[in-house]
């Protein structure tokens, strides 16, 4: 190859007549070529100098055209911008001209982190015979539970952010340069978003004006807070039964659609559209957040080999498509489906599926003396099963809320990366309102590698209310670093779609989703369980009402009184998957 092509704001013409603004990276010379497409809203010339997911200029070089397009109503394409609606038949759109133009072989490879990895579901649910492979990375199932909500709850710390500062921000920018909004505005906006930690904090959360006229979307997810046909319609996993390519699936322990990640992989192997669908699923997860992949947080890091950069995100997915695009018998074939990160030995293993089959799932029990607020208090982790205890109580008070702390966040406050991944929670465990549960010193590694979750007994004073967990591990010299997390809304706790309230002071049991992980908990450490009512701005705060959340005034809301239990029939636990030795 001598050199390369660049063919820039190329007319991609969508069924409905709008054009989509498309770059062509292609080598020189004759000849036909597989191609690679991403297409992004966060402007193609922006992701062609970041190279984060994917370095295309790499990709060239290794034979492959590669295609960049903004979607439709961003930067250089025409239309108007409403996340997901357009993403399957553009998409489709995109890949037919691709396939048909005199450098293709008319083989496509989809390519692409975040919302453009969406982009790639909803584009392969097409069923195309053009398309041979995917590679979405760090992108969910689904656009309610993992994007605008997690078991109920919605994302505020994420999804106000996301409005702001890419979908208004573009809006803005789109506006000025039309001469239809005043570069006034887009100053007004910086500002807003530069003191987000305000809008935050208002109550009800719908009470956004400065997003009304160019970001609709956001008030329609808060007008849709159960599972409907709104979600239904552009959830990549209702359409698993059409996708009939090849995934590599992409992701981060600490990224915020973990959740989503895992479940295309294993939604994939069992509803896949065809047997190579089904059979030929991969999986990387490594120790990333959404916005930081170099295995190394302020806090703490986890050595030279975690980092994107050291695995060859851009190599991995080429040997990838070099196997599924042009026939390469390289290996790929036979290698195990699923490569894993372990924090804590920060060691890669890999593995015949998730969840590791021999899994074994054991129960730690919660204890107390009725007193495991805050770190100090007498809450006890321990696989023995509780017989006669007192309960523990808190009070969750939407007007004190639990911070967020770190974990799988993508928000703004203290820059987005430096508020992502492993955090010392001691100062969140100093509240009154968090319930610490721990166990003794570990005498052995203890390896936890596949879905955690929480199965807690408790009543209340109110009608609904949150429980958020978290699952810590305590080092010898007391830091204590979360390792994953979960939130339930506890009237979407029997279905996503129909909400159901409680009778207070009934007992109920609700199971906390954790998602999952890979650590190896070491010696002389201890494992820990945080439980509490928020985890505020990541999580919106429930109003503890059974009303509307979204629209009802702060005067309403209410403090819940929680009772923890864990005794006689009301066992609580945390389900931990252990890796036998």
């Amino acid at each position: 190859m001598t050199g390369i092509i660049i063919d820039k704001d190329v007319d991609v013409r969508a069924r409905d007549g709008i054009v989509l603004a498309t770059d062509v990276y292609r080598p020189s010379g004759e000849g036909r070529w597989p191609t690679l497409i991403l297409r992004t809203p966060y402007g193609k010339e922006r992701f062609e100098q970041m190279n984060v997911s994917f370095d295309i200029l790499r990709g060239v070089r290794a034979g492959y055209v590669v295609v960049a397009q903004d979607v439709r109503g961003r930067y250089a394409s025409e239309g108007e911008f409403y996340p997901f609606t357009a993403e399957a038949s553009d998409g489709a759109d995109t890949i037919e001209w691709a396939a048909a133009q005199e450098w293709s072989t008319g083989t496509v490879g989809l390519i692409g982190a975040s919302y453009f990895g969406a982009t790639q579901w909803t584009a392969a649910a097409a069923g195309l015979s053009a398309v041979k492979a995917i590679a979405p990375m760090i992108t969910p199932d689904q656009y309610f539970d993992g994007w605008a909500y997690q078991n109920g709850a919605f994302q505020l710390g994420f999804n106000l952010f996301w409005t702001l500062g890419s979908v208004v921000s573009g809006e803005l920018g789109r506006g000025v340069a039309a001469g239809r909004i005043d570069a006034r505005r887009v100053a007004e906006h910086l500002e807003s978003v530069d003191h987000i930690d305000a809008l935050y904090a208002r109550y009800p959360i719908s009470a956004q004006p400065e997003i009304v006229d160019v970001a609709p979307h956001y008030f329609d997810w808060l007008a849709h807070p159960s599972y409907d046909a709104y979600w239904k319609s552009t959830a990549p996993k209702e359409a698993y039964e059409h996708i009939e390519v090849p995934a590599l699936n992409i992701g981060g322990w600490y990224d915020i659609f973990l959740k989503g990640t895992l479940a295309n992989y294993v939604g994939m192997k069992a509803r896949g559209g065809s047997s190579d669908a089904r059979s030929e699923q991969r999986l990387i997860i490594g120790p990333w957040a959404h916005a930081t992949n170099d295995g190394s947080f302020p806090e703490l890091g986890f050595g030279v080999s975690s980092g994107v950069n050291a695995v060859d995100v851009t190599g991995r997915q080429l040997r990838w498509f070099d196997w599924l695009l042009k026939g390469e018998q390289n290996g790929v074939a036979t290698e195990k489906p699923v490569r894993l990160f372990v924090m804590g030995s920060n060691t890669w293993v890999e593995a015949d599926d998730w969840p590791l089959p021999g899994t074994e799932y054991v129960d730690f029990y919660l204890h107390s003396g009725g007193d495991a607020n805050t770190l100090s208090g007498d809450g006890v982790l321990s696989t023995l099963r509780p017989v006669d205890e007192p309960p523990d109580v808190f009070a969750s008070d939407p007007a004190n809320p639990v911070p967020t702390v770190g974990g799988p966040t993508l928000m703004a406050g203290a820059s987005v990366s430096a508020n992502a991944g492993p955090r010392d929670q001691r100062e969140v465990e100093g509240r009154e309102d968090v319930l610490c549960y721990t166990t003794e010193a570990l005498t052995s590694p203890v390896e936890v590698i596949g879905p955690v979750h929480l199965k807690l007994w408790f009543k209340t004073t109110v009608p609904d209310t949150d429980f958020a967990a978290k699952l810590v591990d305590v080092f010898p010299d007391g830091r204590a670093f979360n390792v994953a997390e979960g939130i339930q809304r506890v009237r979407y706790r029997n279905s996503e779609c129909e909400p159901t309230f409680l009778e207070p002071g009934t007992e109920y049991e609700v199971v906390v989703d954790l998602v999952g992980t890979a650590c190896s908990f070491g010696v002389g450490h201890r494992i820990r369980l945080e439980v509490s009512g928020s985890n505020f701005p990541r999580f919106d705060r429930n109003s503890n009402t059974g009303g509307d959340i979204y629209g009802e005034p702060w005067s309403d809301v209410r403090v819940a009184r929680n009772h923890v239990l864990h005794s006689g029939e009301f066992c609580s636990r945390l389900i931990l998957p252990v890796q036998k030795p």
